[in-house]
C-alpha cells in the first residue's frame, strides 16, 4: 500500500516529463524527411536510416526548446487561464529540478550523437541557438518572432538534406519559409483572437487585420513558389498542386472553426486535412518512385 502511494506521484511526474517534451509536436519534424522524398532516395535503406535519425535528433532538439521555453515562462504561464492547467511546470505536475534534469539528458543525447551525424548536429546546434534567442529576446519582437519560427522549419529541411548529403532546391527553401510563415501567422492570429494579449506580450503589437494580411501573403507565396518549383524542377508532381491548395484552404477553415492554435492539433483533429497530407505524400512517392534499371 505504501509502495503504491509512493509510486503514484513518481508515475505522475514521469507523465508530466513526457508531456513537457510535447511529443504531439514532433509531427512538425516531418519536414526533415522532405529531402528524402524529393531526392527520390526513399527506397535506399541507408538514406532512410540517415533521414529518420535526423528526424529523431530534431525531435530531441525541439523537446529541449520546449523545456527551456516552459522554464523561462513558468510564472507567466501560471497566470494564464489555460496554460496554468495544461503546462506541467505551471500546474506543478513537474518540478523545476526534474525539468532541468530532463533538459540536461536531452542535451547530452544530442551531444553524444555528434559521431553519428555531425552535419545534422551542426544544423541542430544552430536551431538550438536560434530558439534560445527566441525564448529570451526574439519572441518579444513583432514580425521577427514569426520569422524566427519559420526559419526553424527551414533548418529542419536543411538538416534532412545534410543527413543525405544532397543539395536542396532554392525553390524548396523559399516554399518552406512561406508555408512556415503562413502557419506561424495563423497561430498568432488564433492566440490573439482567443486570449488577446494575455498569452504573449508580443501580441499587443499585432492586430487581427495585420496578421490576416501576413497569412494571406505567406499562403500565396507558398502556393506560387511550390507551383514554380514543380513546373521548373519536378513537372511530374503537378497533380500535387491542387492538394497543396486544398490543404491551405482547409487548414484555415479548421482553425477558424476552433481547431486550436497549433498546426499539429488542427492536423490531428480534422480527417480531411489529414487525408490531404497523406494523399500528397502518396502522390509524391508515386511520381518520384525510382525507375529500376
Amino acid at each position: 500500500m505504501h509502495a503504491s502511494a509512493v509510486s503514484r506521484p513518481a508515475l505522475e511526474q514521469v507523465r508530466g516529463l513526457i508531456k513537457l517534451m510535447r511529443p504531439r509536436q514532433w509531427i512538425k519534424n516531418g519536414f526533415v524527411l522532405a529531402p528524402l522524398v524529393f531526392s527520390g532516395t526513399f527506397l535506399d535503406g541507408q538514406a532512410v536510416s540517415a533521414a529518420v535519425l535526423a528526424a529523431v535528433l530534431f525531435c530531441l532538439a525541439s523537446s529541449a526548446t520546449y523545456v527551456v521555453n516552459d522554464l523561462h515562462d513558468i510564472e507567466r504561464d501560471r497566470r494564464h487561464p489555460s496554460k496554468s492547467l495544461s503546462r506541467p511546470l505551471a500546474c506543478g505536475q513537474v518540478s523545476r529540478g526534474a525539468a532541468l534534469t530532463l533538459l540536461a539528458v536531452l542535451y547530452a543525447l544530442l551531444l553524444s550523437s555528434w559521431w553519428l551525424a555531425p552535419a545534422v548536429i551542426q544544423v541542430i546546434a544552430a536551431y538550438l541557438l536560434l530558439n534560445l534567442a527566441y525564448t529570451f529576446v526574439l519572441k518579444h519582437q513583432p514580425v521577427v518572432d514569426i520569422f524566427t519560427i519559420a526559419i526553424g522549419f527551414v533548418l529542419r529541411v536543411y538538416a534532412g538534406a545534410m543527413a543525405l548529403a544532397v543539395p536542396v532546391s532554392s525553390w524548396m527553401f523559399v516554399t518552406t519559409l512561406c508555408l512556415a510563415l503562413y502557419l506561424a501567422a495563423v497561430k498568432r492570429r488564433q492566440e490573439l483572437s482567443q486570449s488577446g494579449s494575455e498569452g504573449r506580450q508580443v501580441l499587443e503589437k499585432y492586430s487581427l487585420g495585420l496578421i490576416d494580411r501576413y497569412a494571406e501573403m505567406a499562403a500565396t507565396g507558398a502556393l506560387v513558389f511550390y507551383s514554380m518549383f514543380v513546373m521548373s524542377s519536378r513537372p511530374e508532381l503537378v497533380a500535387t498542386v491542387p492538394l497543396v491548395l486544398f490543404g491551405l484552404f482547409r487548414y484555415w477553415y479548421v482553425v477558424e472553426q476552433g481547431g486550436g492554435e497549433s498546426p499539429t492539433d488542427a492536423l490531428l483533429a480534422d480527417w480531411q486535412l489529414l487525408v490531404c497530407v497523406l494523399l500528397w505524400v502518396a502522390v509524391c512517392a508515386w511520381a518520384l518512385w525510382p525507375v529500376q534499371a
